[in-house]
């Protein structure tokens, strides 16, 4: 390619991708990860990390090959990341061990003190007695407890993630709920375009599966209850859905400037040729019943790629298994892709690995990189009742394809929609 060959049609920089690296709950790494899936593998299963007599909902998709002393949120979240990260910095070949010659985007899930070290907390500042604010400055004027001031602050991830590998510049902690995991990609995107940096860590990391997440989904009425079945528990868009399972999970992506990959040699595993994003301030958890923040972010993907619907070859989706999100991305989708819709594949990860909230947009980023790479989609467990108000084609066994371009969707709580266009080569 010529220089001007690494610039898309409006002048920026073209974003490459160089190296990926995965952790879930069907293995560590690339390769476990998409064996299992393009197997119809499931990573669900009854939760054995706390006890769950009483709750509602007690399975999950947990990674219980990786754990952490104490085992709690922003520890499982900052190992997963950094698994994640080694992965995918080896495979890109980029900088040296601890000097990466790029930015650090993270997303990681929301951080508070969870129950047993509340109860730590207030045991010594209660004595016998009430717990009270007094009572909590003389806990902490003990000093027993500064390492928790340390590990339950927002950006601490992302602080230990940029000094592990030597990240340039602040590190950027953020959270837009479900969609966190491609905002961070977004991000990278945009500091590549803006000519801010060459290179980009972006990572979406989430380990947040403990027994307060699922009270608090539950009261939502958002967790399938089918703890009986776990592994037929996530059903995307089947008519019997019930809702979504928690799973947990990171991803990373090393985003070059395509110009700069290639002059150092690296192989591009694929582009990042689209971002698009819409808020929708209809309701804390619902969407806008028209869909229209949804339609808008998927239209504006398409067009910051220069792409014309027609020219998606598959759609890796949001697929949460809840009622609500799956009937509105289904008339997103529709209302985008017109009649084609009914014909072009769908799939949702999130049959096998559950909702991996914060770091599933990076995840689904990653698999959908690896569909264009292998030529295979991986299927969508357990639509085996078809929704009969859902016109689209859910992939429900691997499908061989030519697959060149991705369209990824992340829709969160909150108004959050996110959504990626990924390519073989530029557009």
């Amino acid at each position: 390619m010529s220089a001007q060959s690494y610039r898309d049609a409006r002048g920026r920089p073209l974003v490459a991708v160089t190296g990926l690296g995965v952790v879930s709950s069907l293995g560590q790494g690339q390769a476990e990860t998409w064996a299992a899936m393009t197997e119809g593998r499931s990573g669900i299963h009854a939760i054995a990390r706390f006890p769950t007599e009483g709750l509602r909902t007690r399975i999950a998709g947990t990674v219980d090959f990786l754990d952490t002393e104490p085992l709690v949120a922003p520890l499982l979240s900052e190992r997963f990341a950094a698994v994640a990260a080694e992965e995918a910095i080896a495979q890109a070949g980029i900088g040296t061990a601890g000097d990466f010659p790029g930015a650090l985007f993270i997303a990681v899930p929301p951080v508070e003190m969870e129950w047993p070290q509340r109860q730590a907390l207030a045991e010594a500042a209660g004595g016998d007695g009430p717990v009270d604010y007094a009572g909590l400055l003389r806990a902490a004027a003990t000093r027993r407890f500064d390492a928790w001031h340390d590990l339950f602050i927002f950006g601490t991830v992302a602080d230990r993630i940029a000094e592990r590998f030597g990240t340039k510049g602040s590190p950027i902690s953020l959270s837009t709920a479900c969609s966190s995991g491609a905002t961070a990609i977004q991000l990278g995107v945009e500091a590549i375009r803006r000519g801010e940096a060459t290179a980009a860590l972006c990572i979406g990391t989430d380990g947040s599966v403990n027994p307060e997440s699922l009270i608090r989904f539950s009261l939502l009425s958002a967790l399938s209850t089918r703890n009986d079945d776990p592994e037929a528990a996530s059903k995307p868009f089947s008519k019997d859905r019930d809702g979504f399972v928690m799973g947990e999970g990171a991803a990373a992506l090393v985003l070059e400037d395509a110009a700069s990959a290639r002059a150092r040699g690296a192989k591009i595993l694929g582009y990042v040729l689209g971002c698009g994003e819409k808020g929708d301030g209809f309701h804390r958890t619902r969407s806008s019943p028209d869909g229209a923040p949804i339609i808008a972010a998927i239209r504006a993907s398409l067009g910051d790629a220069g792409l014309e619907p027609d020219g998606i070859d598959t759609v890796n989706a949001h697929g949460t298994s809840t009622p609500e999100n799956d009937k509105m991305e289904a008339l997103g989708l529709g209302a985008v892709f017109g009649d084609r819709a009914a014909a072009l594949p769908v799939t949702s990860n999130k049959s096998m690995i559950g909702h991996t909230l914060t770091a599933a947009g990076a995840i689904e980023a990653a698999v959908s990189l690896m569909t264009i790479r292998h030529g295979r989609i991986p299927p969508t467990l357990n639509h085996r009742v078809p929704d009969p108000t859902i016109a689209l084609d859910i992939v429900e066994t691997a499908r061989d394809l030519p697959v060149r371009t991705v369209l990824s969707n992340s829709f969160g709580f909150g108004g959050q929609n996110t959504c990626l266009v990924f390519g073989a080569e530029p557009a």
